[in-house]
């Protein structure tokens, strides 16, 4: 039976995940997206295929991956292709790779290209130079109802807290992307996962503008 100290505990838990929404934290690892003549250049004999879905609508990770290769030589491979295609090819490292790869990258939104350093980007049957190489910005997809609850709009920065392993992190900066088709979800790279231990079931929450740092 359950007592009356553990009912508390429960209905406050619910009445401040009511209050204060919850956000997904999916982790991004390196990956690419190719448009179609890229991908075609690269497998000339196999179509994109799904390997896994993700949560945003029609978007997925690839049976497909490459090998992509820095400027000094050094190689990172088993590098999954997003699907589907895109009008722009683009490669998303983390600051970690970077270092391997022997290159410097700035940080960006999916998309914004110009200026950015270019990468070779092989497999067994072709190669390409994809002039897109950046390390993704930290950001939140939300459907538009997600933003209106939020009380944010396309391209403001929120700040999120979360708490893993007895420990706080809060990350400004963070970009939100409404969308209709969205599903709500924020999306961090591999070495600020790790820095505050992210786990796959790690929630955030948006920091209220009168309680920032």
């Amino acid at each position: 039976m359950m007592n009356e100290e553990e009912l508390r505990k429960i209905i406050r838990r619910i009445v401040k995940e009511e209050m204060e929404p919850g956000i997904p934290v999916a982790v991004s690892n390196h990956h690419v997206h190719l448009t179609e003549a890229d991908y075609k250049t690269l497998f000339p004999h196999e179509e994109i295929a799904p390997r896994k879905w993700l949560t945003q609508p029609k978007e997925y990770a690839a049976k497909q991956v490459v090998t992509i290769v820095g400027p000094t030589g050094n190689e990172i491979p088993h590098v999954r292709v997003m699907g589907p295609c895109r009008k722009h090819s683009q490669v998303e490292i983390a600051r970690s790779d970077a270092r391997q790869l022997g290159i410097t990258v700035p940080t960006r939104l999916s998309g914004e290209l110009e200026g950015t350093p270019s990468i070779k980007v092989k497999t067994d049957d072709g190669e390409i130079t994809v002039q897109g190489v950046i390390a993704a910005k930290r950001h939140i997809h939300m459907s538009d109802k997600d933003a209106e609850r939020f009380g944010v709009k396309y391209g403001e920065t929120v700040e999120v807290a979360i708490e893993t392993d007895g420990r706080r992190t809060i990350y400004d900066d963070v970009i939100a992307r409404p969308n209709p088709n969205f599903v709500l979800e924020m999306h961090i790279d591999v070495d600020e996962a790790n820095a505050a231990c992210v786990g796959p079931d790690t929630i955030g929450h948006i920091v209220p503008k009168d309680k920032r740092v």
